[in-house]
């Protein structure tokens, strides 16, 4: 008898094939890529070893540098160096909030479009292809480590992400190439890494500081339910705001604001900012820090540092002149000492801010204080102090402290991913989130009815009766909007359709039902029905904030058009990093032990060979610099080997044949 192989649809049909799957956690600052091994969620590493890439891409003429590199470059070319980019995705220019309105970006709008472009020398390009790029890099990480394609990620967003929001996550990871097997919510992430490492169950609360939101979640973990309960927020608040706070009051240290009136160049606030960030992380494990600003090696007349920018709706241009009395005014500048006492008051205010959430969300989930068993604690501003004693007095408990709060979100992502992808797991998990916004519907007078209220568990689909306003009325315009406020000019606008071939009736006869329908990443679509003569128009809301299909498919194309040219970046990219490695520790070693181990001729061939290198590195041709690192590494093979037999000598010395373990 034949025996036939039965499988899940969209499955593999051999049940042992494991689907290659990742969790990615992209952040403000920092992100990050896990995966599961063995039945145990990891985060990823680079070559270099750092697992958090720095949420940064620097945009050059003929290239793209993302992470560590680029985020050198911040301060000397601020205008082409993106930061904090997911502070920017999902906005109209008109929606920015006052901090992104400080940043070094020059902003435009194509012909009729409503997604904003930033100008760099590469081209102008979007927060979504900015996120797309941070998003290529963790997919190639996991890529190399698991020898093959992923065929599945899930991508964490915060909790309080609007539509417009997700939907542009959602465009960006396309654009990267990767498939979506869903979005979920960071603290819900959490709590699900969390939840599965420490088998706990109860009433959790997920407080969530990240560098740029803060969101707040209310679970209950119950036999492998993970049920969010509500979840409230601020999408526009968190480390960064701690940074520009702490840059404000070595500002005011200074006489810069009362000598020009406040404004400073985006060298120098890109600058103060980089050093805000390390006094803040100085400030959570010491009680005190000299505050000393250094000297700032910027060259005014370099192409690169364009510093226009009309995102106000006006236009600023530095001069040199501008430029030199800051530098003067801030270089090498002695603000004394700040205290832990100083900078708890200082950004204490702002701490408090996501108390309010907090009362809202346990208001929403109809529960008390005493109700909480855990709180756990996300997100790297997490580590201040202050934040730990605000959560400690407000929930009455301390929260958990012994997760990295940088790692639990990816790891909690590649957990659900590994569900998702139908491969063999641990556990026996069902996850059941929330959407974080009312969706409703604008009626006469500018009014919203709502039709989903938060916190209402997703996926879900829910219908509404509506009549016509005026006799003999054809035709129906909706107005599709997210938030809580009562106008609708107060609330996020989502899309507009219209239902048309209404039967003419009086006003009020016409049955209308408008259907709301949430997928699982949070995501919307809506259907219009005309009862009588089931007449129907439905949209899928694609937000005016995120790109369309034809733009996406267009840089699908680009894509495609310049694999080769992208592939030999790589490459070259790939040849330089490995050089560098190899010139970095050669120098270390022959530091330490050249002149000991080889002779005058012997130096001399070796930096023959490390000059050869080092010249072609500067190049643009990858074979070249392999070559010659290649060529070094065989001429140093003589070098490697004294070193290493000088190294068994040393650890031998002294012991006895008896006291060797081999």
């Amino acid at each position: 008898m034949t025996l036939l192989q039965i499988s899940e649809p969209g499955q593999s049909p051999n049940p042992h094939q494991r689907k290659l799957t990742a969790g990615i956690d992209l952040g403000t600052t920092n992100s990050l890529v896990a995966i599961v091994e063995n039945g145990t969620p990891k985060t990823l590493a680079a070559p270099q070893g750092q697992h958090l890439l720095p949420s940064v891409v620097r945009y050059l003429s003929n290239s793209i540098i993302v992470g560590a590199e680029a985020k050198q470059a911040a301060t000397h070319d601020p205008s082409n160096t993106i930061v904090s980019v997911k502070r920017l995705i999902g906005h109209s220019l008109d929606t920015l909030t006052a901090p992104e309105k400080r940043l070094p970006y020059r902003f435009t709008l194509e012909k009729n479009a409503t997604i904003p472009r930033i100008h760099t020398n590469y081209n102008k390009i979007t927060p979504i292809e900015v996120s797309a790029e941070i998003l290529k890099v963790l997919a190639h990480r996991a890529e190399d480590y698991l020898g093959g394609t992923l065929t599945g990620t899930v991508i964490t967003v915060p909790a309080y992400f609007d539509d417009a929001q997700r939907q542009a996550t959602k465009d960006a990871a396309k654009l990267a190439g990767l498939n979506v097997l869903r979005l979920i919510n960071e603290p819900t992430a959490a709590a699900l890494a969390y939840g599965l490492d420490q088998e706990v169950e109860g009433i959790h609360v997920i407080y969530d500081l990240g560098g740029g939101t803060f969101d707040v979640s209310i679970l209950r973990l119950q036999k492998g339910v993970f049920e969010v309960l509500a979840t409230a927020g601020d999408a526009a608040l968190g480390g960064d705001d701690i940074d520009l706070l702490v840059m404000d009051w070595m500002l005011q240290k200074t006489t810069l604001e009362s000598n020009i009136d406040g404004n400073i160049d985006h060298h120098t606030s890109r600058a103060l900012l980089q050093y805000a960030c390390t006094i803040k992380e100085t400030l959570s494990t010491t009680e005190q820090v000299s505050v000393r600003i250094p000297s700032f090696h910027i060259n005014p007349n370099n192409p690169n540092n364009s510093n226009s920018s009309d995102v106000s709706h006006g236009t600023h241009k530095s001069n040199n002149i501008h430029e030199t009395l800051i530098h003067e005014t801030l270089s090498d500048t002695d603000l004394g000492i700040l205290d832990r006492n100083t900078f708890d008051t200082l950004i204490e205010p702002l701490l408090r801010r996501t108390l309010t959430p907090c009362r809202r969300a346990l208001r929403d989930a109809g529960l008390h204080l005493q109700d909480i068993t855990k709180v756990v604690l996300v997100g790297g501003a997490t580590r201040i102090p202050k934040v730990r004693q605000l959560v400690t007095e407000f929930f009455g408990v301390p929260p958990l402290t012994e997760l990295d709060p940088d790692k639990v979100v990816a790891l909690g992502a590649a957990i659900q991913a590994n569900t998702l992808a139908g491969n063999p797991t641990h556990h026996d998990i069902l996850l059941l989130d929330v959407i974080p916004l009312s969706l409703g519907i604008e009626t006469m007078g500018g009014l919203v009815e709502p039709i989903i209220p938060r916190n209402t568990t997703i996926p879900v689909a829910r219908a509404q009766e509506f009549t016509t306003f005026k006799d003999g009325q054809t035709a129906l315009a909706l107005h599709v909007v997210q938030g809580e406020r009562d106008l609708a000019q107060d609330c996020r606008s989502l899309a507009r359709f219209e239902l048309r071939g209404i039967p003419p009736m009086v006003a009020g006869a016409a049955r209308i039902q408008v259907a709301f329908t949430v997928d699982a990443d949070g995501l919307l679509s809506v259907t219009a029905t005309e009862r009588t003569k089931n007449i129907q128009a439905q949209i899928t809301v694609k937000p005016s904030y995120g790109l369309q299909d034809q733009e996406i498919e267009g840089m699908l194309k680009d894509a495609i058009s310049y694999a080769q040219d992208d592939l030999e970046a790589r490459k070259l990219r790939e040849a330089q990093v490995a050089a560098q490695q190899v010139i970095v520790s050669l120098n270390s070693a022959l530091d330490t032990d050249g002149d000991t181990l080889l002779n005058s001729q012997e130096r001399e061939l070796i930096d023959q060979a490390l000059q050869t290198l080092e010249s072609s590195t500067q190049g643009t041709d990858a074979i070249t610099i392999n070559q010659s690192r290649e060529k070094l590494e065989e001429i140093c093979n003589f070098y490697v080997e004294r070193r290493m037999n000088l190294g068994i000598q040393q650890a031998l010395t002294g012991l006895k044949i008896d006291n060797v373990t081999i």
